[in-house]
């Protein structure tokens, strides 16, 4: 093994990248477990696709460090270790699916007996196995993107990054690729995964990451974030103002619209002792209704409204 298989799978310490007088990337602080699937996720123009060629080698950082497997971005020993599918690919139009994946086999200088084997199996495994000898022009969108991921996963890489892999998906294809990185996942593998459906991330991820202008403000266990914030519709009887100051200690953004109130609450657990609280009150209580909040609306209180993806 070229990599220290003790350090994260990615670390980044005050990560900048400055464009002139814009900055793309203002410190990215980061850390990314060895084998988990992560959700990096961000408003356009937050800075992700900078990140990720500056973690890549791609691009050089104004400033701050960076490590993957343990190594600089960019060393060559790491690459060899590293998958990528960009958002924006352009493949050889001219070339077959099999012949294509060969090419990038042997960029990846990967003998042809392991070149021969790997390449029906991962074409198999995107369900091109029937579209092999095809020439990629004649490919549609879904079918690129499904190829494109046969490509990253060629060297079959323990790290590997995933820039919007399903959007050119259709939902048949979007459960394939959700099925392929799971696996990824079960054999180890670290996934790196950029996408604007948040959908898929909510179903796929480990943990997720929110980027705005070019910082992380928020990293979370997806599990525990999605089924511990909970907002609490209730429906009241008559109430006066210092009531809804009483509310606050149960949880916070406590907002009235006549007899209707709503507050965000950390799990489910507290709402016996709601309810227990506002009969002691002497208010009636006509509804408590609880409701975990989507990945989608977890991302816009996190990221504002002006970060909402299109």
């Amino acid at each position: 093994m070229t990599s220290n298989d003790n350090s994260p799978a990615i670390a980044t310490e005050n990560l900048r990248k400055r464009y002139g007088k814009k900055v793309a990337v203002a410190g990215l602080t980061l850390c990314v477990e060895r084998g988990e699937v992560f959700g990096f996720l961000g408003p356009n123009g937050a800075g992700k696709t900078t990140a990720i060629k500056m973690l890549l080698g791609l691009v050089r950082p104004t400033a701050g460090e960076a490590r993957l497997l343990g190594a600089p971005p960019g060393d060559w020993r790491t690459r060899r270790e590293v998958g990528f599918l960009p958002e924006d690919f352009r493949f050889h139009e001219w070339l077959r699916a099999d012949e294509f994946l060969d090419v990038h086999g042997q960029l990846y200088g990967m003998p042809k007996a392991e070149r021969q084997e790997q390449i029906p199996r991962l074409l198999k495994l995107v369900g091109l196995q029937d579209d092999a000898r095809r020439k990629l022009g004649q490919f549609s969108k879904g079918m690129l993107q499904r190829v494109g991921l046969a490509q990253a996963l060629l060297n079959k890489p323990r790290l590997v990054f995933l820039d919007e892999p399903t959007s050119g998906l259709d939902p048949m294809g979007r459960r394939l690729v959700r099925d392929i990185i799971r696996q990824q996942r079960e054999e180890g593998v670290t996934v790196f995964l950029n996408s604007h459906l948040l959908s898929e991330v909510e179903v796929t991820c480990d943990r997720v990451g929110f980027i705005k202008q070019g910082q992380v403000v928020r990293v979370a266990d997806l599990h525990a974030m999605v089924e511990g914030d909970t907002e609490v519709e209730l429906r009241l009887g008559k109430f006066e103002p210092t009531f809804l100051e009483g509310l606050n200690q149960f949880g916070h953004d406590v907002r009235a619209n006549g007899d209707q109130v709503t507050l965000f609450v950390q799990g489910e657990e507290q709402l016996p002792a709601i309810a227990a609280w506002i009969v002691a009150q002497g208010v009636k209580l006509y509804a408590l209704t609880p409701r975990r909040l989507s990945l989608e609306e977890i991302f816009v209180r996190v990221v504002g409204q002006e970060g909402v993806i299109q």
